[in-house]
């Protein structure tokens, strides 16, 4: 079976939450004035996190000296830096002073520090923290409780998040050990994974894919019986709970049938297999060629002429460019054939000579050529003579 190979989605944070705050009153201090004028200058750094813990991604950050009013548009700054996007700042060549440090978004004054003191030479740390006791006292009962709502939800997403890498290295490690023929741990490995998030179609998927090739390279019948049983009950459990999803995925629905399909021919039980693989073909019509191919296939392989030919005939109407589906009706129909008694000749049954030269016209080198042209060549000369190898559409 070619395995979906269907890569799950990871869990996205919430946006940074944008909070009103409080009004902030900037106590006017008088300065003692100090003879700098010929010192080296010195540098600001920081990071800026928001009252949820996280760090701020806009804005910027002022310096000034000028404590004469709190009008924000009025007020005068010395040296204006922006927010990296990591919620880091840095400030150089900040002239030696006390300054009162402001974190302002649209002009709007969000935070600030008072005598931050930037000494000669200096490289100076000042954070600015506004997940701090004091910012949040200033914050009103919603705004708090907002804050509150933020947190928990943060702390969902990043455990969830966490979940989610863990599944995806599972799901990974189970695909290179069924590469490997390590079944036993592919099976162990994606058993984990559904019991941790047993919502995800593409989980049981996988566990089924891995039951499957531990039950096919199974040599005890015993053993063997009961895998396939759980490959089919895990490709079901794929199927439900695609079918359950918000967004069900024709693709997961398409391949999770399709295996159901296989373990059900592995038991023989053909009917069961035909009924999955149509099913197959209906949630993914885009690749429903090859589901009806594998229907044709499994019912060939279990004795069932008639179900594979008319599998055939479905395949080949969804897929008319698909050889081996010719291939596969003319040797369903291939037993059919009656002897002429007079010339001693076989005579095939309508179709089967039309499959077989549609095969070779698509497939002229193909792997059942060699075979195909050895069956054509005991048929009726007549019959033969309108064949012309390799011919083209």
């Amino acid at each position: 079976m070619k395995k979906t190979s269907l890569s799950m989605a990871a869990l996205v944070l919430a946006p940074v939450l944008t909070l009103a705050t409080a009004t902030i009153t900037v106590v006017v201090a008088p300065l003692a004035a100090a003879a700098q004028a010929n010192a080296a200058p010195g540098s600001v750094h920081g990071q800026i996190t928001n009252p949820a813990g996280q760090p701020v991604k806009e804005g910027e950050l002022k310096l000034t000296t000028d404590r004469s009013t709190n009008d924000d548009t009025k007020r005068k700054y010395e040296y204006t830096f922006p927010v990296g996007a990591d919620g880091a700042f840095k400030a150089d060549s900040i002239k030696p002073g006390d300054y009162v440090l402001f974190y302002q978004v649209n002009g709007k004054t969000i935070d600030y520090k008072d005598h931050v003191i930037v000494k000669a030479g200096d490289n100076l740390t000042e954070n600015v923290d506004m997940s701090r006791e004091e910012y949040l006292k200033a914050m009103t009962p919603e705004q708090r409780k907002q804050i509150e709502e933020f947190k928990k939800k943060n702390a969902d997403a990043t455990n969830a998040n966490k979940t989610v890498a863990n599944l995806n290295t599972l799901l990974t490690k189970a695909r290179d050990e069924e590469k490997a023929n390590n079944y036993e741990a592919a099976v162990a490995d994606m058993t984990q994974a559904t019991t941790q998030k047993g919502d995800e179609a593409i989980l049981w998927l996988e566990l089924g894919n891995a039951q499957l090739g531990q039950a096919t390279a199974e040599k005890d019948a015993t053993k063997k019986s009961g895998e396939f049983d759980a490959a089919a009950t895990s490709y079901q459990k794929a199927a439900d709970v695609n079918t359950a999803s918000k967004k069900p995925s024709p693709a997961y629905a398409g391949a999770a049938y399709n295996g159901l399909g296989q373990a059900y021919g592995k038991q023989s039980k053909p009917k069961e297999a035909s009924d999955a693989y149509d099913k197959a073909a209906q949630a993914e019509p885009a690749k429903a060629g090859m589901y009806y191919f594998n229907e044709a296939v499994t019912a060939q392989n279990a004795g069932s002429s008639d179900a594979a030919a008319g599998a055939a005939d479905k395949a080949i109407a969804a897929d008319p460019t698909k050889a081996d589906a010719y291939y596969i009706k003319g040797q369903a129909l291939i037993g059919k054939s009656t002897v002429d008694n007079k010339s001693g000749k076989i005579i095939p049954p309508p179709g089967c000579v039309e499959a077989y030269s549609k095969y070779l016209d698509l497939a002229p080198t193909g792997k059942f050529a060699p075979d195909v042209k050895a069956i054509m060549a005991g048929f009726d000369e007549k019959v033969v003579s309108n064949y012309r190898a390799g011919r083209k559409k």
